[in-house]
């Protein structure tokens, strides 16, 4: 069946578990979800283009400081935020995305400027920063982007390297935001926004700006946002494998989709999931953690959030 539009959406997958979760903060999740998917519905349902939606989706989230991006993200080893973002319009294939920044409210619109007034993919830093300030874009100080829970996981995760261990909560290597929409002109696009790990390397890029990884929308196959361990997530091409799945072994979207959390990604050290939307509006949210904060909407206007791996 085909749907006039669909969008879905994740805010980051991990160890998420009932057992664990209160009823307040399941609630606060699942209407941060709503929120984002009511911002990216409104402009579908009024004949908005694919991308503007998943701009709009992955903005409310970043908003947000429950997720991994934006005012939400997490500290480097240094004490520092840097974030990364990208958009992928599956009809033209154009492409912006950004690395390593610090001060624009919304990273998502930075790679949506890199897309819109630049001849060029990917701007890290300082270039970067530029191009938010000529398209006039909201910055912010340092205290909107502080949260007290971010800065408390850092300094849990150095205490433990300082004990020579890890944390064995993968959702420490994993937080991170997305949206996938196909519109009524049956387009589709892709945008995604990170804070990185906590306590990352300073100047550690994960797979969300790196285009064919994290981020990928092609009208031929399918739009997709990740959200993993994204050094595995490069090295396994992990959204554009899909779509090469759907393209050239006629798989379909749940088919392939399952097949690169699963098999690719879930066997190589690769935790986490993705969404992923088709040209026909199918929607896929497959992962390989306990849980992965997501919500989809159709034409239908009937939203719907998930949480925990058996929802």
């Amino acid at each position: 069946m085909t749907n006039r539009f669909s969008l879905a959406l994740h805010g980051g997958a991990g160890t998420i578990l009932r057992s664990k979760m209160s009823s307040e903060k399941d609630a606060d999740y699942r209407a941060g979800i709503q929120v984002a998917l009511a911002a990216g519905h409104a402009v579908l349902s009024k004949n908005g283009s694919a991308t503007d939606a998943v701009v709009a989706t992955v903005c409310a989230l970043e908003d947000n400081s429950l997720f991994n991006a934006g005012r939400g993200a997490v500290f480097t080893s240094a004490g520092k935020q840097e974030m990364d973002a990208a958009v992928m319009d599956g009809a033209t294939r154009s492409v912006g995305a950004v690395a390593g920044i610090f001060g624009p409210r919304n990273p998502v619109c930075v790679a949506r400027a890199v897309m819109d007034t630049t001849d060029h993919v990917l701007f890290g830093g300082a270039a970067a920063i530029e191009i938010a300030r000529n398209a006039g874009l909201p910055f912010e100080d340092a205290d909107y982007f502080y949260t007290d829970a971010r800065w408390q996981a850092l300094q849990e995760t150095l205490r433990l390297r300082a004990e020579g261990r890890e944390s064995d909560d993968p959702a420490r290597r994993h937080g991170t935001v997305g949206a996938v929409a196909r519109d009524m002109h049956g387009n589709v696009a892709a945008a995604t926004s990170t804070g990185g790990m906590t306590a990352k390397a300073p100047g550690r890029i994960g797979d969300t700006p790196v285009i064919g990884a994290g981020t990928f929308a092609d009208n031929e196959s399918c739009a997709v946002s990740a959200t993993g361990h994204g050094e595995v997530f490069i090295r396994y091409c992990a959204a554009h494998e899909i779509s090469a799945r759907m393209r050239f072994a006629g798989q379909s979207l749940a088919d392939a989709a399952q097949h690169v959390v699963m098999e690719d990604l879930a066997k190589n050290d690769g935790s986490g999931g993705l969404i992923a939307v088709d040209r026909h509006g199918n929607i896929a949210m497959p992962m390989n953690s306990e849980g992965m904060y997501r919500g989809c909407v159709t034409e239908d206007g009937q939203f719907k959030t998930f949480i925990y791996a058996d929802e």
